[in-house]
């Protein structure tokens, strides 16, 4: 038979590459024939007792009936197994091959072989990789370059069989799609089923020699029934692809729940050993998720109850308080004032709004419906007996008709035979009427009442069996359909030729030896190349010529050494600060260079002092350039000073990111306000560091290659613009240059 063509592993065009030479898009992977087979081969089937494989000949058996496929049992030495006809190898099974199942100790070799076949997608389910150490990396990859030069798509290795889980068909509503990179560690969201959560898709990737977190979750985002991508994951395969899949699934506003190990470095240590992945740092990947709106949760429960709220809550279009970018108004509806009170406070300590009920509701809600002593504002206590007769439907109809309620939430401890059918069954009713949430907590322990099982999870309610748990799902719902509201694709958009700065400024960073600073001086003709205003400043090689500049500048001006190899100016005391008169410029110009050479001897190189304009006032800002393993160079922001020395109070985004990206860096500081003016200061000019910010994303995309790091620290912002007072730019590593494709 004549061998396929390779599937998408043509050489990228030019037109498919950002400037930076990483992709613009995913690879095209129909996955439909590996999520639902028409044909199986098992290599390696048994149906001896006591032997692993059994297990999986007898449910892809079960399997293939229940879905009408085709199932072809391999193995040399028998005959038949469980009624069907065995054959010795591959080759001998007629006709196409969906889905070839590796069963076998040797699972390489057995690879080479399903290479030879019209398969195609493979699953490698042994372990024994990459995540064992030097040897099985090794094996991995072989395993690569077989996979790199065949037309077989592979899932695996050190993977599960999850995708071919009996799903139940009866549950309506949106689904939750999973991925996970541990099938274990996926059970607890697939048993979600048991209490009627919807979940129609498991996809357990394993080691990622080929089919990755990426390539599931773009075609989960792409199925109508799938209202939301649940994932475990303990490293992603590619920075880029993992944006790539999250930017595909914004577009289809279809939101990613997920748990990523690796936040501690006991964490990050256990996932490179289970999967061999690098996990990369954990605040850039944070910052990606919050970049293209993906909820990070920690627990496993959390993932499951997350995900099936935002599943049970998708609006039919985008509301109008995520349009106006604002927070949405919680009203909290309970039979206690103590259980009010509670999560009231746990919801504004989420930083979501409670604001009081329109005067109208609540004259309605005190005209026979709720007793005039009990608060009617927000929180609403009923006290209790109403939702237990028709007053409890009128309740909740008139706090669902008040405009400043968005969404509501229903907590309840513990259940009260009395009030747990009517109140549900009116719970159930309401929401079926409006397009704002209702989210219940329901305390009961399990076994103790069956309300939460066959009144609320049955009638559809995003449901909780914690305050926790269900604050962390309204922060969720709250960010997500704002970001939604004003998410465009950065990739539409992203630079695939340099800009005129471009050549002017690698001709700059180029006379650096790779791995080596820049001066200042340098430093800062860079960042003129890109339109990024600088302080004023002379480079002077000359008492005189630092006198003449300084006088030309105005005094009082600022002093100090320009040089590649004294990068921390300020504690070596080569900065002065206030420089007052000619006479002193002079002074000042021979006390530097004295300085200099005794704190880097005589090998030090000296550009010369720089003689700059003395800036005052303002917010110092920091914004810079560093590079991730995983996905490249990244975007830093931050506030200058000591909210960067002590506090560390920085964020990230890893290009391309759009205007509104950048400005949501700036509100995601902890020091944020200072923008705003404190203290009878005038507010600084957010719009010129987001301004700083794209340019400096263009500086690292378009000089990936030779641009290791940078930093503009302190950019001073000013009521009006901003000015970059010092610079440092490292020229990258010889091993950093190539790009991750």
């Amino acid at each position: 038979m004549p061998a396929r063509p390779a599937v998408d592993r043509a050489p990228r065009v030019a037109a498919d590459l950002d400037v930076s030479g990483r992709p613009l898009a995913l690879r095209d992977v129909d996955l439909d024939a590996f999520l639902h087979p028409k044909s199986i081969a098992l290599i390696g089937a048994s149906e001896q007792s006591a032997k692993p494989n059994t297990a999986m000949t007898r449910k892809f058996d079960a399997w293939a009936r229940a879905n009408n496929a085709k199932f072809y049992p391999v193995h040399p030495r028998y005959e038949t197994i469980l009624g069907h006809t065995v054959y010795p190898s591959l080759a001998d099974v007629p006709g196409d091959i969906d889905l070839a199942i590796i069963l076998t100790g040797q699972a390489v070799d057995t690879f080479e072989e399903v290479l030879a076949s019209p398969a195609k997608f493979a699953v490698i389910f042994a372990a024994g990789f990459s995540e064992t150490g030097k040897d099985g990396a090794n094996l991995e990859r072989r395993l690569e370059a077989l996979v790199a030069g065949g037309t077989v798509r592979l899932l695996g290795p050190n993977t599960n069989l999850n995708a071919f889980e009996d799903f139940r068909q009866d549950l309506p509503g949106p689904s939750i799609a999973l991925i996970t990179q541990s099938g274990h560690q996926g059970r607890p969201v697939f048993q979600g089923q048991e209490i009627g959560i919807r979940l129609s898709h498991w996809a357990p990737t394993g080691n990622e020699v080929d089919l990755e977190f990426a390539d599931f979750a773009r075609h989960f985002a792409d199925q109508p029934e799938v209202g939301v991508i649940a994932s475990y994951i303990e490293g992603f395969k590619d920075g880029r692809t993992l944006m790539l899949a999250a930017d595909h699934a914004a577009q289809a506003q279809k939101p990613i729940v997920i748990v990523k190990v690796g936040r501690t470095d006991a964490g990050a240590s256990m996932a490179q050993s289970h999967t061999g992945h690098l996990t990369g740092s954990d605040a850039i990947t944070s910052a990606v998720f919050r970049q293209f709106g993906m909820t990070r949760v920690d627990g496993l429960d959390e993932l499951l109850e997350v995900s099936a709220g935002l599943a049970r809550t998708r609006p039919q279009q985008l509301p109008g308080w995520a349009k106006r970018d604002r927070e949405p108004g919680v009203c909290v509806y309970a039979i206690s004032g103590g259980t009010g009170a509670h999560i009231a406070d746990m919801i504004s300590a989420a930083g979501l709004a409670l604001p009081d009920l329109t005067k109208a509701t609540q004259k309605k809600l005190h005209d026979g419906l709720i007793p005039a002593y009990l608060r009617v504002s927000n929180p609403v206590d009923c006290g209790g007996p109403p939702v237990a007769d028709a007053r409890g439907r009128q309740i909740l109809d008139a706090i669902v008709a008040d405009p400043k309620v968005d969404m509501i939430v229903v907590p309840i401890t513990g259940a009260v035979a009395a009030f747990s059918k009517p109140f549900t069954r009116d719970l159930v009713a309401v929401a079926a009427t409006t397009d704002k949430p209702i989210f219940v907590v329901w305390g009961a322990p399990p076994g103790t009442d069956d309300t939460y099982y066959f009144q609320l999870l049955d009638g559809g309610l995003p449901v909780f069996r914690t305050f926790g748990t269900c604050v962390t799902t309204m922060r969720a719902y709250s960010d997500y359909w704002r970001f939604a509201a004003h998410y465009t694709s950065p990739f539409a958009s992203a630079p695939t030729k340099p800009s005129a700065a471009a050549e002017k400024a690698r001709a700059i960073i180029t006379q650096a030896e790779p791995g080596a600073a820049l001066s200042e001086w340098q430093s800062k003709q860079v960042l003129a190349a890109y339109g990024i205003k600088t302080s004023k400043d002379v480079l002077c090689e000359s008492a005189v010529a630092a006198s003449k500049a300084a006088t030309a500048i105005g005094y009082p001006v600022v002093m100090k050494i320009s040089s590649p190899d004294l990068l921390h100016k300020s504690d070596l005391g080569l900065v002065e600060v206030g420089v007052g008169s000619a006479k002193d410029a002079r002074r000042i110009y021979a006390e530097l260079l004295t300085k200099a050479t005794k704190a880097g001897g005589k090998r030090v190189r000296i550009d010369g002092v720089l003689v700059s304009e003395l800036v005052t006032g303002g917010v110092e800002a920091v914004v810079g350039i560093s590079r991730d393993e995983l996905f490249g160079p990244v975007v830093m922001a931050g506030l200058g000073g000591i909210f960067i020395e002590v506090l560390g109070d920085v964020t990230f985004r890893v290009p391309p990111f759009d205007e509104h990206q950048a400005a949501v860096m700036l509100s995601e500081l902890a020091g944020s306000k200072m923008f705003d003016g404190v203290r009878g200061a005038k507010p600084s000019d957010r719009a010129a560091v987001v301004d700083v910010i794209m340019r400096v994303q263009r500086m690292a995309m378009e000089l990936a290659d030779v641009l290791g790091e940078l930093d503009v620290n302190p950019l001073v912002v000013r009521p009006k613009g901003a000015v970059a007072l010092d610079a440092l730019i490292v020229r990258a590593q010889p091993s950093s240059l190539a790009n991750r494709k």
